[in-house]
């Protein structure tokens, strides 16, 4: 495939392609990271990351030159474009007048990026939501399973990872009294280490 052919194709993807959206409430670190995956597989994301700094002469510049200039101001256009489809009219207004791709993604990441202060007082929030649920006399166990899970990926897209087997213990502690005789029998037969989620999940709902 020609250069050309390749620079076809991909604003062809690029205009084609669901991207993930930006906008107030979305997590930035989950939505960079879906879009330098995204970027990367279209191979524009270097451009992105280390800049197009357009040469002050190009009478000098050899075919080869010109031709690798060329393919690299498409390159940086692509994805400007894919960054200007990925954020909402708010995002869209921020970046309008970049001149360049890493010119707008530098932008957005201050714009949207929690300050470290800020995420520490979240992480610090979501600790404390953890330590306080328990399971509520009407649920199921597959609706607190959730709960708790969705309140532990929080806390990874925080920056804090817990390790599955602090996550079976806080679920085993903080389960409704009916099931007492099911986490005792877990506790005695189980390695906490080795338990998985889905195995914890399928036992305690054939007790429920």
């Amino acid at each position: 495939m020609s250069e050309l052919e390749s620079l076809i194709e991909m604003a062809s993807l690029a205009n084609s392609m669901p991207l993930p959206n930006l906008s107030k409430g979305v997590s930035y670190d989950n939505w960079s990271l879906q879009m330098k995956a995204l970027l990367g597989s279209q191979e524009v994301w270097e451009v992105v990351e280390n800049g197009h700094q357009e040469p002050e002469d190009v009478g000098e510049m050899t075919i080869a030159q010109l031709v690798t200039l060329k393919a690299t101001r498409a390159k940086d256009k692509t994805a400007l474009y894919m960054l200007y489809r990925a954020v909402d009219e708010s995002g869209f207004k921020k970046i309008a007048n970049s001149m360049s791709s890493k010119e707008a993604w530098e932008i957005l990441e201050k714009a949207y990026k929690v300050d470290n202060r800020v995420k520490q007082v979240r992480l610090q929030t979501l600790r404390g939501e953890l330590e306080r649920m328990k399971m509520k006399e009407d649920e199921g166990v597959a609706e607190y399973v959730s709960r708790v899970e969705t309140l532990v990926n929080q806390l990874c897209r925080n920056g804090e990872m817990l390790p599955a087997c602090r996550v079976v213990e806080k679920i085993l502690r903080s389960l409704t009294d009916d099931f007492e005789n099911i986490v005792c029998a877990i506790e005695e037969s189980k390695d906490f280490i080795a338990l998985s989620m889905e195995e914890l999940a399928g036992s305690l709902e054939a007790h429920e």
